[in-house]
């Protein structure tokens, strides 16, 4: 692995741009950064709460789910995130002009109910976007988890499954036909068919999806990529690295060297260069894929 940035203050959704940089969120710092070839951090838009998963959409800005935040523990210089801070106002989905910097709340809430932490997010080719709300934690209890679709616009929000324990990465198959969802203190993944954009291929209202694997372990999984051969990349912390899970089932471990190993996204010219979020040690690195990263929807590469 190859270390690109370091300093970083809890980097998380990555996304590669075309001219060697890479967006990401500094989820102890609030923002929304971009770190160029050389490793300069330069900020973006000033998110505020806890900015976490973030995507292109379909008018060029880039979409955010917004935690609320976190309370924060520094231990050896480092970000440690723990419950839901005293300053906590709820989360939601942001939309950022890489270009002014201006944040735009475009949801936050869903049928009266208020987001509690938008985690994740992936867009689909109809202009709308799946994302994960595993809630907050507190001292002792937290929130039941959710998984969401939404329209970039802002005219329609709705609460695909419910029951969920702490939902985290979400991603959309080749074909988009398959929604992969990691769950974090669980070590699962799971999926739904869709039968059309925003559509769940079952009979049954909140459906809660079909197994595909567990960690044998006790690792939790956090935000995930899916490449070119539909192999779903998790993120994952304690044992640091990616859990490559195959359409199978099956999965082989890559590791980081960080514990807290949050996000990868895919990009160079030919998408097999993965860009990893080590967000214990602060740092953005890259290594090259065994396989081609999939190419997402409005990602202006």
């Amino acid at each position: 692995m190859t270390v690109i940035a370091e300093g970083l203050m809890f980097p998380e959704g990555p996304i590669a741009m075309p001219d060697g940089s890479v967006l990401l969120v500094e989820i102890a710092r609030g923002t929304l950064s971009r770190i160029t070839p050389d490793g300069t951090i330069e900020v973006v838009g000033q998110c505020g709460g806890g900015p976490n998963g973030a995507a292109f959409g379909p008018d060029g800005r880039v979409y955010v789910c917004n935690n609320g935040g976190f309370e924060w523990r520094i231990k050896d210089g480092r970000y440690l995130p723990g419950p839901q801070p005293a300053d906590y106002a709820g989360g939601s989905i942001q939309a950022v002009d890489i270009v002014s910097g201006e944040v735009e709340t475009v949801y936050e809430a869903c049928d009266g109910q208020e987001l509690r932490g938008p985690n994740d997010l992936v867009f689909d080719e109809d202009g709308g976007f799946w994302f994960t709300d595993p809630g907050k934690a507190r001292e002792r209890d937290r929130d039941i988890g959710g998984l969401f679709y939404a329209k970039a616009d802002g005219s329609e929000i709705r609460r695909m499954s419910w029951g969920l324990e702490t939902p985290n990465g979400v991603g959309l198959s080749p074909d988009n036909r398959t929604l992969s969802v990691a769950m974090t203190t669980t070590g699962r993944v799971y999926q739904w068919r869709l039968s059309a954009p925003g559509v769940v291929d079952s009979p049954f209202d909140l459906d809660r999806g079909t197994f595909l694997m567990a960690d044998p372990g006790e690792n939790a999984f956090d935000s995930l990529a899916i490449d070119s051969e539909g192999h779903v990349c998790v993120a994952t912390i304690r044992n640091g690295g990616i859990t490559d899970v195959a359409p199978d089932g099956s999965f082989t471990h890559v590791p980081t060297g960080d514990r807290i190993t949050t996000n990868v996204c895919f990009g160079g010219a030919d998408m097999r260069t993965a860009y990893i979020t080590c967000s214990a040690t602060g740092t953005l690195a890259s290594t090259l894929w065994p396989r081609p990263g999939l190419r997402l929807a409005y990602n202006p590469y």
